[in-house]
């Protein structure tokens, strides 16, 4: 059981990023007395797996998957997902939607009722391909269990100029030391089927998005579009936050992250 007023919140990285990123905001979070864990999805971080070793986008979720299933009776988690990491946080809030207090979409990828999970990812392509967006991102054949595909390595200009360009230079460094390949299991099944997210669980999860406003990689407008989508969610903004929230505005992050622990129980 929880004490009173105290949270165990759970994050969950983007792609090719890890639990690494969120090194700022765990502290923060247990100086203010709550329960942190920050998770390594697989073949991230330092999870041992290869990309080309994860054979579907469950896999790639399971490290979150088992740690909702885990979370003991009466304890309800405050999950925050960054980027491409809020999908794997709409599987969860689809499996154990009693077990979450809120979700927290930081500048992610937030599917709706009624639709694929994958339409955010497709509309994120459709938006950046034509502008030349990925900019020295390489994609990195691979092939898994579903056959070939495509992993993709954020290259360090695009984290320089599109990711990381409010953030201070030692945290660019760290990215550019760290970031793995990441798969965004275009064609896996779980992304391409429309019934997966019911209004029963993942609709009954209590929604809360906060827009990076200087974000380039998934920009404002992409953000806006996807809480358009799900009129009921609430919104969040951060000034001046580039798509690396966790780095550019990390106390205003935790302030808003406090504010949800004590607002939903």
């Amino acid at each position: 059981m929880e004490s009173s007023g105290s949270k165990h919140f759970v994050l969950v990285h983007g792609l090719a990023h890890g639990a690494w990123c969120w090194f700022k905001v765990v502290t923060t979070l247990r100086s203010a007395g709550h329960r942190v864990t920050a998770l390594d999805l697989a073949a991230s971080g330092v999870h041992p797996a290869r990309v080309d070793e994860v054979g579907s986008f469950e896999e790639y979720s399971r490290p979150l998957l088992d740690a909702v299933a885990a979370a003991p009776e009466g304890e309800r988690l405050v999950l925050v997902g960054h980027s491409y990491g809020g999908l794997s946080l709409s599987l969860a809030m689809e499996r154990f939607p009693d077990k979450i207090a809120a979700a927290v979409f930081v500048a992610a990828a937030m599917p709706c009722l009624g639709k694929h999970m994958g339409v955010v990812t497709e509309e994120f392509m459709r938006r950046t391909a034509p502008e030349g967006h990925l900019m020295d991102c390489e994609m990195v054949a691979i092939k898994n269990s579903q056959g070939a595909g495509v992993a993709l390595h954020l290259g360090p200009s695009f984290l320089a100029h599109n990711f990381y360009q409010q953030s201070p230079a030692e945290d660019l460094a760290l990215a550019n030391m760290l970031v793995r390949p990441g798969n965004q299991f275009i064609n896996d099944p779980v992304m391409k089927d429309g019934s997966l997210l019911t209004s029963g669980n993942y609709g009954s999860v209590k929604k809360v998005y906060v827009i990076a406003k200087d974000d380039r990689s998934s920009t404002e407008e992409m953000q806006r579009w996807m809480v358009a989508m799900s009129p009921s969610t609430d919104v969040e903004e951060i000034a001046g936050a580039d798509h690396a929230v966790m780095n550019s505005r990390p106390r205003e992050l935790c302030d808003i992250l406090i504010k949800i622990a004590k607002k939903y129980k």
